[in-house]
């Protein structure tokens, strides 16, 4: 018997406007017992088919939807076709890179999954029970597509918890069954980095700022950088390469900032002019005002301040905090890269925060660029909350 849910009068407006999301509250009614990561149909109040969707019963998100084509059917060869499509879409973009998103979850109609590809390796992030519930359809899948790839889970994120799944991390296939290496060399637009799939941040590396690492470079040739929330250095690494006169990484990771020392020698690049400073990045950037250091450019890429909603004002005022600091370093005429990868800052909340910012340090600033993350982390029309990252660049 098939499993169907049924919604409130109303709450199937978003659905008709293909959004994969349906929480607890729109749900009127279970017609049956779905386990957890089970396909359900999703009805309006009127009776109206409007989904397959993957349950979820310990979410507010109850369920997500894998398609709205009712003539689907959500078995392995439906994994393996949106498989195949989201290869096909990367196909087509010339990344110049061997590392790149494959599956950007909703993005990409497979709610929950990311898929990141480091060379020969693939890196599986399950964070939803949908997800979860097909994961050997999804191996299959990329087994198939990718025969020459081994794989590796990394669902070792909290939003699992949110799901009733515990943290995960495994190889899930590889010719030999061994684990992957302490490092993978990636080329990315000429240089390569070194990337620690089993325990580095995300899946290994920050691949959504490809672009924006390359963008830095039109900003530092003879400039002082400062490489703020550094991790292993990317931006770094590329501001070296275009002829920056000396970088400044600073990150509280201890294994990242040597990373990023073994990145710039990889490159054959020196790091006579290269600093890591393992310290707090808010604390730091009050001691460079309080003891004078200023720099000419100056790169703020910080975690995701924002896991809620409920956290958002909070956020807001640690986005301030490190926006108004570094304005209060940046050098007369110098260029300031601040960025937010927390999807529920929007663009406009976001702007406005750095504004306030540079208010509060008597640092008025000019727009110059907008950066966002690269087409291999598409953005979908009908899922808005695909866009995340959010850069601006500044020079006042």
């Amino acid at each position: 018997m098939a499993i169907t849910v049924h919604l409130h009068p109303g709450k199937e407006k978003s659905l008709r406007r293909l959004h994969p999301w349906v929480f607890s509250g729109a749900i009127a009614r279970v017609k049956g017992s779905p386990k957890a990561g089970e396909t359900v149909s999703i009805h309006s109040a009127e009776g109206d088919w409007l989904g397959y969707a993957a349950w979820s019963p310990q979410s507010q998100i109850r369920a997500r939807v894998w398609s709205f084509n009712q003539g689907d059917t959500i078995n392995s060869a439906f994994f393996a076709n949106r498989i195949a499509a989201a290869k096909t879409l990367r196909d087509g973009l010339a990344i110049a890179s061997n590392a790149y998103r494959l599956v950007a979850a909703e993005a990409d109609e497979l709610p929950g999954v990311t898929i990141d590809k480091y060379d020969n390796w693939l890196v599986c992030q399950l964070l939803s029970t949908g997800a979860d519930y097909w994961r050997d359809a999804i191996v299959a899948a990329l087994r198939e597509q990718f025969p020459e790839c081994s794989i590796y889970e990394r669902s070792d994120v909290d939003v699992r918890q949110k799901e009733g799944l515990a943290p995960l991390t495994q190889v899930l296939y590889s010719p030999d069954g061994s684990a992957p290496p302490a490092h993978i060399w990636i080329n990315e637009n000429g240089l390569e980095l070194g990337v620690d799939i089993q325990s580095g941040h995300k899946t290994g590396y920050y691949l959504d700022q490809r672009d924006s690492r390359l963008a830095v470079q039109k900003y530092v040739q003879g400039k002082r950088v400062l490489n703020a929330f550094s991790y292993t250095g990317g931006f770094g690494l590329y501001a070296a390469a275009a002829g920056a006169a000396e970088v400044v990484n600073l990150d509280v990771s201890a294994p990242a900032l040597a990373q990023a020392t073994a990145n710039h020698e990889r490159n054959q690049l020196s790091t006579e002019t290269l600093e890591n400073r393992q310290e707090d990045v808010f604390e730091a950037l009050r001691a460079f005002y309080q003891n004078g250091q200023r720099f000419d450019v100056i790169v703020l890429d910080p975690p995701k301040f924002v896991d809620s909603k409920a956290n958002l004002v909070r956020a807001c005022r640690g986005y301030k905090d490190i926006n108004r600091l570094a304005c209060m370093i940046l050098k007369p005429g110098g260029t300031l890269l601040t960025f937010s990868c927390s999807g529920l800052l929007s663009g406009d909340l976001f702007q406005k925060v750095v504004a306030d910012a540079a208010l509060d340090a008597k640092r008025p600033l000019h727009i110059i660029e907008r950066l966002y993350q690269g087409a291999d982390h598409p953005v979908r029309t009908n899922f808005p909350e695909s866009l995340y990252l959010k850069g601006l660049v500044l020079r006042g």
